[in-house]
């Protein structure tokens, strides 16, 4: 599930605790059967009784079905508690008393609705009870009237109501109003996002399209990532899998739409008048289209035009800036019904109107038909303009038009880049499309365009350009291209320039595919060499800044030089907005001397300046890499944020998952829901598994292991960790703080006993960073050097190096790590019955991790503070209360008063996280208490018999 629905799922669940309403909104197919019955097994799977219906639309004139479906798992003796004439009435309504009648008059519908509101009340009151609504527009007045009279009356019971209806394709909101009224107060309203490119991906692997990733992002972007319209439109493919639906519509691209999406979209269309539907025509030609180009372009009533649309919903509100179609699919329907003719005044009214030399190029192209020199220069000069505005997929759609205008003899342009001004052969335009499509990060054309060219190409200088461009679409798994580096190397054979490129991505390949740091090295500088030779400044800076990046993986002293040079180099735009590119590594120069506010700062402009110019791929590392430095600094929350904009590029890009995923995870971890982090991190692991990338693993795997270890489990942690430490090692890492796993994997080893293997790693990792100088890695060994002393006898010495643990991150500015030292300082008091002392660390740490809103260490922090004062506190709840509690809701309190985390106790139980948070919730309300320490407090009250 996306981080965009598994979002709407927390937020729904979050309205529904302790009661309310919900109403989950979106278009038919848009997925909301399928979250709504998620929030359901949710909700079930917590202790709560969840009852269904799901009206379809002839039932709307079926009175009161909707309830008889509702109520099917009711139990006729739980109705029996009613007075007769209530039993009477809603038995009747209910199909279980025979010879009854309809309610008729307003004395009966009251009884009937009185007996609904004390059966659904006194369901409530014995079991949190959820109401589930799919399809709710279909459901019957009758039906729609009782359940809108209950809500409007259960205030305080616990009720909770969750609908779902469909919007579109009328207009107006009353589908979501009459909704509404079926909610008790307060209610949610959250539309359905659309499905991002994975889920679509296993949407269709699901119904026999096994597509690449990359392929199936255009079906999502032509569906606007409806489940049902991609379906629709993945089946409607050729076989060159290329639907042209999400692009502006030309008179050679235009494709028609498969049957059932026509008499859909037909449908909402038709309560258009004439002259909305020819303003929407010219809006969907446009490739951007603003109420101030279709005004100059003769449409006298645009502004009236698109308020009817959006009033209809199938624009968005239009206050300023392009006008934004709801569901693309919209625009491509109105220009496949259009008439050639009438298509053709359209593209003439735009280009005449059309100040922009972008949209007139487009537009003057969609006109034109064979070979013509003067119109493909002028496809290329908006082509660059594009690109120097920060887009990159229109100057490849311009580049491929003016291929297309580009006499084929005139093919062989030779030198890269040459297709970014007019003049250019067939050939390099097509490539130089392909160097923009992988900018824009659509992979699928960029293959397409390479392997073109390689069957017209006629110089080495572009089999070779072709062949790289083959091997950056493949992302991190470049191992899936292994045997293009034979052919690129046969055609670069003699020629320093193209040699050096080749040799830069066998670096990468040797690291990310091979794993090997220590075999990349060579690759790197061989390239920086030939192609300082040859005169290739942007090889050049690329090859110097993954030299360095290798010679500090490795722990070579010369990597500080060897940076410096690739700063000093002749700057390239496109190196310069690259993360493979000197300003992304002089960010981790700065986290590697702990300077984080600097890493802070050159990372943000890195961001600033990618979201204009550069490449979804550089866009969801930087991203990333802001999210852990934000980690770094304790800014948890803007961590959490960060991170889920990272992986939101990555999945609509249809990238590589996998460092966005650990970056996720990272986040989670630091300040969010630790189940929700776990998940993350075994999908960061799946990914780059996936893809073979043997530099990203051992990262999704210490991510992983790391949250095991703040879970509580080492030894699932030392399984981890340890793994990770043998990939790093076998890759050649010998600087620490490249990569900070050992800390970790030390208390763990030590939490499992292994305390000469602890050792160590504790020694080792001590020697290496102070031969470089890394100080905080030298203070995080600090936790588990204290851990060792402590076994070894020595908690004295144990308290010191804990204390100067802390003091050293504070001067350092690490506030999570020195978090965990104080923690773990008061934990150590704590064993060593000195109340005083562990009281004052707790208390600091707790102000530290709530500064940082870092949620898993705040409820560590709770919890050792919980067990200190529960032993002598009274207690506020009566053994006759503790005797309330279900043999299940025993075992949960009994657990979380011996200081069991949630996880703990779900793990020791074999039940889902969920189901122990929803027993402690029914524990605190039976017993009167608020939080975990009250709880203990009962529980020591009640004494070990009753529990």
């Amino acid at each position: 599930m996306s981080v965009e629905r598994a979002t709407v799922l927390d937020r729904a669940q979050a309205a529904l605790d302790g009661g309310g309403g919900l109403v989950l909104t979106g278009h038919p197919g848009a997925g909301r059967s399928t979250l709504l019955s998620s929030l359901a097994d949710r909700f079930t799977s917590g202790g709560h009784r969840v009852l269904r219906c799901r009206p379809a639309r002839a039932d709307q004139e079926l009175p009161y079905l909707g309830l008889i479906d509702l109520l099917a798992e009711v139990a006729d003796e739980e109705l029996g508690r009613l007075p007769d004439a209530e039993h009477a009435l809603l038995g009747g309504v209910l199909r279980r008393v025979t010879g009854a009648t309809a309610p008729a008059g307003g004395g009966q519908l009251l009884t009937l609705r009185m007996a609904l509101l004390r059966t659904l009340t006194e369901l409530a009151d014995g079991r949190p009870l959820l109401l589930v609504v799919d399809d709710a527009q279909w459901l019957d007045a009758p039906s729609a009237d009782a359940l809108s009279f209950v809500a409007h009356r259960s205030a305080g019971t616990g009720l909770a109501v969750a609908a779902a209806v469909r919007t579109g394709p009328v207009g107006g909101d009353d589908p979501v109003v009459r909704a509404v009224r079926l909610c008790p107060q307060p209610v949610t309203t959250l539309p359905v996002p659309p499905m991002t490119e994975p889920e679509t991906a296993a949407l269709l692997a699901e119904h026999g399209m096994a597509w690449p990733k990359q392929r199936a992002s255009r079906i999502r972007r032509a569906s606007g990532g409806n489940p049902r319209f991609a379906l629709e439109l993945a089946r409607a493919c050729g076989e060159d899998g290329g639907p042209v639906w999400d692009e502006p519509p030309t008179p050679t691209t235009v494709r028609p739409l498969p049957e059932t999406l026509r008499a859909f979209f037909g449908r909402w269309l038709a309560a258009l008048g004439p002259s909305a539907r020819r303003t929407l025509l010219a809006a969907g030609t446009a490739a951007r289209p603003t109420p101030e180009l279709l005004l100059a372009a003769g449409f006298e009533g645009a502004a009236a035009d698109l308020r009817e649309a959006a009033r209809l919903g199938l624009v968005e509100p239009v206050a300023q800036g392009p006008v934004r179609f709801t569901q693309p699919l919209t625009a491509a329907l109105l220009y496949e019904e259009a008439t050639p003719k009438e298509r053709a005044r359209i593209h003439r009214a735009l280009a005449d109107a059309a100040t922009d030399p972008v949209e007139r190029a487009h537009q003057l192209a969609s006109l034109s038909r064979g070979k013509d020199p003067a119109l493909a220069a002028l496809l290329c000069e908006a082509a660059a303009l594009a690109r120097r505005r920060g887009d990159p997929a229109g100057a490849a759609r311009l580049l491929l038009r003016a291929a297309d205008h580009t006499p084929e003899d005139g093919a062989g342009g030779g030198s890269p880049g040459g297709g970014r001004g007019p003049g250019a052969g067939a050939v390099d335009l097509r490539l130089t499309a392909a160097e923009d499509a992988l900018a824009a990060g659509d992979y699928p054309l960029v293959r397409r365009l390479a392997h073109r060219a390689l069957r017209d190409c006629r110089t080495p200088a572009d089999r070779v350009r072709a062949w790289m461009a083959v091997i950056d679409s493949s992302g991190q798994a470049v191992a899936e291209v292994s045997d293009v580096f034979r052919h690129a190397l046969r055609d670069a054979e003699g020629e320093p320039g193209l040699l050096a490129q080749v040799h830069y991505r066998l670096a990468w390949r040797s690291w990310l595919a091979e794993g090997s740091a220590v075999r990349a090295h060579p690759h790197a500088v061989r390239a920086a060499r030939l192609s300082g030779r040859a005169g290739d400044p942007r090889t050049h800076q690329l090859s110097l800044t993954l030299q360095s990046a290798l010679e500090f993986y490795l722990g070579r002293p010369e990597a500080e030089e060897t940076l410096d040079a690739a700063l000093a180099s002749p700057a390239d735009q496109r190196v310069l907005y690259d993360h493979n590119g000197p300003a992304y590594l002089r960010h981790r120069r700065h986290l590697l001397h702990d300077r984080l506010d600097d890493a802070y700062t050159e990372m943000r402009a890195l961001v600033y300046a990618v979201r204009r110019r550069g490449s979804p791929e550089t866009l969801s590392q930087c991203l990333g890499c802001l999210a852990l430095i934000e980690v770094h600094r304790g800014r948890c929350a803007r961590a959490l944020d960060l991170s889920r904009q990272g992986l939101r590029v990555a999945q609509d890009a249809g990238i590589s998952q996998g460092p966005a995923w650990h970056a996720v995870a990272i986040a989670r971890a630091a300040g969010g829901d630790l189940g929700d982090a776990l998940s993350a991190a075994e999908q960061a692991r799946r990914h780059s598994e996936d893809d073979d990338d043997r530099l990203f693993l051992p990262r999704a795997l210490y991510a992983e292991g790391h949250i095991r270890l703040i879970g509580g489990e080492p030894r699932a942690a030392v399984r981890l960790l340890r793994r990770v430490r043998d990939l790093e090692l076998a890759q050649g890492q010998g600087d620490p703080a490249m990569r900070r796993w050992q800390s970790d994997l030390a208390e763990a080893l030590i939490g499992e006993g292994l305390l000469d293997e602890a050792a160590e790693v504790v020694g080792r990792t001590w020697k290496q960073a102070a031969r470089l100088g890394r100080r905080s890695v030298m203070a995080a060994l600090g936790r588990p050097r204290a851990l060792l002393l402590e076994a070894d006898g020595d908690p004295d010495a144990a308290v010191r190096v804990l204390r100067r643990t802390a003091d050293q991150h504070q001067a350092l500015r690490y506030p999570l790590e020195e978090g965990r030292a104080r923690l773990a300082l008061g934990q150590l008091h704590l064993r060593r019955c000195d109340a005083e002392a562990a009281r004052r660390e707790l208390a600091a740490a707790h102000r530290l991790f709530e500064q940082a809103q870092a949620r898993p260490w705040l409820a560590q922090v709770r919890a050792a503070q919980e067990r200190q004062t529960a032993a002598d506190a009274p207690a506020s709840a009566s053994l006759a209360a503790v005797g309330s509690l279900t043999e299940a809701e025993r075992r949960v309190a009994r657990r979380v008063a011996q200081g069991a985390s949630n996880r703990e106790v779900a793990a020791e139980l074999v039940v889902s996280v969920k189901t122990v948070e929803a027993a402690l919730t029914r524990a605190y309300r039976k017993l009167g208490v608020r939080s975990r320490v009250d709880l203990t407090r009962a529980v020591l009250a009640a004494g070990a018999k009753r529990l």
